[in-house]
């Protein structure tokens, strides 16, 4: 068990001083939709738009107990980690240097820089941002935060906390895969309250490796994680995630971009909220199971609505967006 009932409570508490619970929603046109009673978690509906927002604060309450004499911090990501650490570390007074891949989500750039964010562009993917992000912390003598941290983790699993709180029913609940940390977290709860539901990770087409890793039983990297789904767009495992999730899962589902776009369109159609290529991950692989699931209770995760402005007008005009 990675987490005591108590310790997630304790996360919680520390939570609630700087945002409340996030909605869980039924909505009777995705039971349309899908033939499904399905509940969304929206954690779109944070202050950084995205579930990130929660390890951050839960990490950085950690690193200033245990590593009080720690000026500053750095990392890497494609957006939402690197929000959720910024915002964080200001609050604590803390230096936040983050480095992005180039192309990275403009907006989310944006909205990592008014957080306060120094942001520094290196490579072209994720994993490479995070090796050049581990070069400046032995460099410059500032301290690294990995995507995945089991403080991370306990902070992020608030909200499954408050999803099986409020709905312990749940045959299933849909979790995108990207590094790991929010389905990890989802597992870590279910297991912690003693539930039976199963876990279902969902991964993009394009960026299949936890689902092969889960697949071969051993970590296994792909060459490329090109999909518009940003918060998916991962190449190398983290071997501490897979631990967990591997043994966790129900099973891991792929979904390509167009899967997804669909179920932004849908998601937006029947209850006007925005969802990023990774939030609306699990509303797709639900469209793709609708028949398994048909008759059960179903939890899906919209676990961010941070696309930027330009994709969202090509996925509402029924296109793909290029990555």
């Amino acid at each position: 068990m990675l987490f005591k009932k108590e310790e997630l409570v304790a996360a919680s508490e520390l939570i609630y001083q700087s945002m409340p619970p996030t909605p869980l929603i039924q909505w009777p046109g995705l039971q349309n939709l899908t033939g499904v009673e399905v509940s969304v978690k929206h954690e779109n509906h944070t202050p950084i738009g995205a579930f990130k927002v929660r390890g951050g604060i839960t990490f950085i309450d950690w690193l200033r107990k245990t590593e009080p004499e720690t000026k500053g911090i750095v990392s890497a990501t494609r957006g939402n980690h690197g929000q959720s650490l910024a915002r964080a570390a200001k609050a604590h007074g803390l230096v936040c240097r983050i480095v992005i891949p180039h192309g990275n989500s403009f907006e989310k750039n944006q909205a990592m820089d008014s957080f306060g964010a120094d942001l520094i562009e290196f490579g072209n993917d994720f994993d490479s941002a995070r090796v050049e992000a581990m070069r400046i912390s032995d460099d410059e003598g500032l301290y690294f935060v990995p995507s995945y941290h089991k403080e991370i983790v306990r902070g992020v699993a608030t909200y499954a906390l408050e999803l099986f709180t409020s709905n312990q029913d749940l045959h299933t609940v849909y979790v995108p895969i990207g590094c790991g940390s929010g389905i990890c977290g989802v597992i870590a709860v279910r297991d912690a309250l003693g539930l039976k539901t199963n876990v279902v990770g969902v991964v993009s087409e394009n960026a299949q490796t936890a689902k092969l890793s889960v697949e071969a039983g051993k970590l296994v990297e792909t060459n490329s994680a090109n999909t518009f789904a940003d918060g998916m767009a991962v190449r190398v495992p983290v071997k501490e995630a897979f631990d967990i999730y591997s043994r966790g899962v129900e099973r891991i589902v792929s979904v390509t971009d167009e899967n997804i776009a669909e179920a932004i369109r849908a998601l937006f159609r029947t209850t006007h909220n925005v969802a990023e290529g990774a939030g609306a991950a699990s509303l797709a692989a639900l469209f793709q199971e609708r028949d398994l699931m048909k008759g059960k209770s179903v939890g899906v995760v919209l676990s961010g609505g941070n696309i930027d402005m330009d994709k969202f007008r090509d996925v509402l005009s029924g296109e793909v967006p290029f990555f």
